[in-house]
């Protein structure tokens, strides 16, 4: 992934990769990832400017993953500003604005970061709130919240983005109600935190963002001792689309599913409900073949690859999506289905070794084989098809970014 890092007024060498100037202790450091908002920009610079107070002393990083002239309108408009601006463009915006994000915090080098959008949805006077508030109550993380007391979703055309974002924010705290308790709006993109909270998992590389949910992935992963919230009223957007689609959709619940099955039980509960759910596509394909005249033995061992093969998607994508780079597509899908074959072969001779040698009765053989395979084949799938090869291997996929 190639960048390109500027302050204003430091464009005569653009190839050089120049840091931010850090605001330094006490400061603040506003993050603010963009992607083709260059009809937003310059309003955004200009709201700063007029509410930013001089202590502590304040710095702005863009992130950029446009692909029209933002970072250009950027340092135009950035000239007036009495604080450093900065522009991080991303050829590669790998894990969209979630991943600018964290990008973002790698390079700040303030006591605080606050996280915005640029659209003005997120009304920029509330910054100096956020971080006070924090100071005040010695919160690690504060929200602005829209469903606090004197907050609002007003900015939300429409009933149908309300429902979705009212049923996200349901599903959310459903799942991780003790790392969002007390955040009653884990959708907000707009957000105080400590950077003495956060840096350690930056670093670490146990922040693995996926789309635009980001304070979530922050919670989850960080686990701030104290939280705190200030409402806000989330605005109309300023200009532009919003870039909120389907397909984000999806990439939140893939999200959702991937920080939920983050623990080695949670994955093998997830791993359990997915093989169940693999008898449909098994039972379907296996009335499909025998109806078009197909022998039932033979159809049998071709409709149990059609379970395998849904097993094998929905295992990609919900448990193990971080850990694919470690081996190529097809030799995962061999890995999968040989193992997934042999815990057919495996749970026969379980049978009989419950019956004949410990006396089990038939009905409870076959439970007690059923959990064993399953068991063996859960620690054989992450063992032998998604962990590293090695350390060279490891090392060789792991992903790298300039700095």
């Amino acid at each position: 992934m190639s960048e390109d890092l500027w302050p204003p007024h430091a464009l005569e060498h653009p190839e050089v990769d120049t840091p931010p100037v850090s605001s330094g202790p006490g400061g603040v450091t506003l993050i603010i990832p963009t992607f083709n908002e260059s009809a937003n920009v310059a309003e955004l610079l200009r709201q700063l400017r007029a509410c930013l107070p001089a202590h502590p002393p304040c710095e702005v990083l863009f992130v950029d993953d446009s692909t029209d002239d933002t970072p250009a309108l950027i340092e135009k408009a950035a000239a007036d500003c009495p604080f450093p601006v900065a522009v991080l463009h991303r050829d590669s915006p790998a894990g969209g604005l979630g991943g600018a994000v964290v990008e973002g915090i790698a390079r700040a080098g303030s006591d605080w970061i606050v996280v915005m959008d640029a659209d003005l949805q997120h009304p920029p006077h509330l910054v100096p709130e956020l971080v006070g508030e924090g100071e005040r109550s010695g919160a690690d993380l504060v929200v602005a919240s829209r469903y606090l007391p004197g907050g609002s979703r007003a900015g939300l055309a429409g009933g149908y983005r309300v429902a979705v974002s009212r049923g996200a924010t349901w599903l959310a705290k459903g799942l991780f109600p003790r790392a969002l308790r007390g955040i009653s709006d884990p959708m907000s993109g707009f957000f105080a935190m400590r950077r003495s909270a956060v840096t350690g998992a930056v670093t670490g590389g146990a922040l693995k963002p996926l789309g635009y949910k980001i304070l979530l992935e922050l919670a989850v992963r960080c686990g701030p001792a104290k939280t705190a919230e200030v409402p806000f009223v989330f605005q109309d957007r300023f200009a532009g689309e919003s870039k909120s689609t389907a397909r984000e959709g999806l990439r939140f619940l893939t999200h959702l599913a991937a920080l939920r099955s983050a623990s080695p039980l949670a994955r093998m509960i997830g791993f359990g409900l997915i093989g169940l759910s693999g008898f449909v596509p098994n039972l379907l394909a296996l009335w499909l073949l025998t109806h078009a005249g197909m022998q039932y033995l033979a159809a049998e061992v071709v409709a149990n690859q059609a379970g395998v093969l849904w097993n094998f998607l929905l295992i990609e994508t919900l448990l193990f999506r971080d850990r694919r780079r470690h081996r190529h597509w097809a030799d995962r899908v061999g890995r999968f289905a040989l193992l997934a074959n042999a815990d057919l072969l495996l749970r026969i001779p379980l049978i009989a070794l419950f019956v004949d040698r410990f006396g089990l009765g038939v009905l409870p053989a076959t439970a007690l084989a059923l959990v064993t395979t399953f068991v063996l084949r859960f620690v054989a799938t992450e063992a032998l098809v998604y962990l590293p090869r090695g350390p060279r291997a490891a090392a060789r996929n792991r992903p790298t970014t300039r700095s």
